[in-house]
């Protein structure tokens, strides 16, 4: 479509626009009343992507565009990708904060708390319960539910990855393991007598840094460590300098190496399940009989992550215009399209999936990307759905914020500063940048 042609910056959003659009200057930074573009409404979309998604973003956006005017011919959508991280955050917070800017756009990288006490957002919550073209008992609500601030739902992601822990199955058969429970200490002491019982050293965990992992925890436990209310950092706790030390002694008594290990000398994975065939190869990748478990100290259900989530304006002109944007997004054209990516917010979708998966395993036409059949019974099928439509564990994790965990834990895990000299060089810099 002719506005797809010119792919630009968030950071030329304004009457700059014209140098490369056909049509003219298309102004997004007033919304104050509806824009017209040839009798039609315009709603602009503005999003950030990295450089290495952008061809992807770029085919599947453009898809989303020509669907959704063909459904809408009396919408004008206007789409626009940004490569630069940090031009987009300033950009759109300046405009935001002043009341104009696009009237929907990507959330994920700015400070929605901040957005939704000010209430510059739209409660898609209320207007999803309005809107009678979406069946709204088949959304992924264990999903969206997690997503809600103050009793709103703020923004709305286009799909969701899982978060998981996994087992081999051979060799935990005659381990008596309760993972509902277990202590990262327990898991230690498993993980120890198991790998020392065979003939040749299987570790828990490898590949991985040790301060890899404790961003992970960090991230698992984000709220117990960081209030975006407040503003208040809590890493120099002593449950913090307990999660270090508690690592480092796994690593130093190697349970866990970060040296390479091919696949079968690792008894757990913590992996990325980004759609419902990743609950079979993302699986059978490690292990011929791999087991679902909950990490220890793990409470709930999988951890949900988002890679992209899309809020609406609340000063917005075109509220309606831009609901019906999101709408079709959720609706099950919207969710199949091919490029999307992550599990969909559609339960019958995810499920279509897995029950196409199942009867492909059944037949043996299903082969796993070594070329083997996957051997997974019924019950297993059953668990997989189980195991989607129970996470319920999201974290509001920031970037930079996991980055100066893991550059500062470092000279820990080397020996070179004790676990509180670390731990009040995180507090002191996380606490600088949260102020910020």
């Amino acid at each position: 479509m002719k506005k797809w042609q010119c792919i630009m910056s968030i950071g030329i959003l304004t009457t700059s626009m014209a140098a490369c659009s056909s049509e003219g200057s298309k102004e997004l930074t007033n919304t104050e009343k509806p824009v017209i573009n040839e009798g039609k409404k315009v709603v602009t979309l503005a999003m950030q992507v990295w450089p290495t998604a952008m061809q992807e973003s770029n085919a599947f956006f453009k898809t989303v565009e020509k669907k959704f005017e063909e459904k809408n011919p009396d919408i004008d959508l206007q789409i626009q990708i940004s490569e630069d991280y940090e031009k987009y955050k300033k950009t759109m917070n300046t405009a935001l904060l002043s009341g104009k800017g696009p009237d929907i756009f990507e959330i994920s990288s700015l400070p929605i708390d901040d957005y939704v006490s000010k209430k510059l957002l739209l409660n898609m919550d209320e207007t999803m319960m309005k809107d009678k073209s979406l069946n709204t008992n088949d959304l992924q609500a264990n999903i969206l539910d997690v997503l809600k601030q103050n009793g709103g739902l703020y923004a709305m992601p286009l799909g969701f990855s899982l978060r998981a822990f996994i087992g081999d199955g051979d060799i935990l058969k005659n381990t008596n393991v309760d993972d509902k429970k277990w202590t990262w200490k327990e898991f230690e002491k498993i993980s120890k007598k198991l790998g020392e019982s065979g003939k040749e050293r299987r570790y828990a965990l490898a590949n991985d840094p040790p301060e890899l992992l404790l961003q992970e925890l960090v991230v698992d436990k984000y709220a117990e460590f960081v209030d975006h209310s407040t503003k208040k950092a809590k890493f120099d706790s002593p449950f913090f300098v307990g999660m270090m030390q508690q690592i480092k002694k796994m690593y130093d008594d190697k349970v866990m190496t970060s040296e390479p290990a091919d696949i079968g000398k690792q008894m757990f994975y913590s992996a990325l399940l980004q759609s419902p065939a990743d609950l079979i190869n993302g699986q059978h990748q490690f292990f011929s009989n791999p087991k679902l478990l909950q990490k220890p100290e793990q409470a709930g259900g999988a951890r949900i992550i988002t890679a992209s989530q899309f809020a609406i304006q609340a000063k917005s002109s075109v509220k309606e215009e831009a609901w019906k944007v999101i709408a079709f997004l959720l609706s099950e054209e919207g969710q199949s399209l091919q490029g999307r990516q992550g599990f969909s917010l559609l339960k019958s979708v995810n499920e279509k999936q897995l029950n196409d998966i199942q009867n492909q395993v059944k037949s043996g036409k299903y082969k796993l990307p070594d070329g083997k059949a996957p051997k997974v019974s019924d019950e297993e099928f059953t668990q997989f759905k189980q195991f989607i439509s129970t996470a319920n564990n999201y974290s509001n994790a920031d970037g930079k914020v996991i980055s100066i965990i893991g550059d500062e834990s470092r000279s820990f895990f080397s020996e070179q500063k004790s676990a509180e000299e670390v731990a009040k060089l995180i507090q002191n810099k996380a606490t600088t940048f949260l102020n910020e």
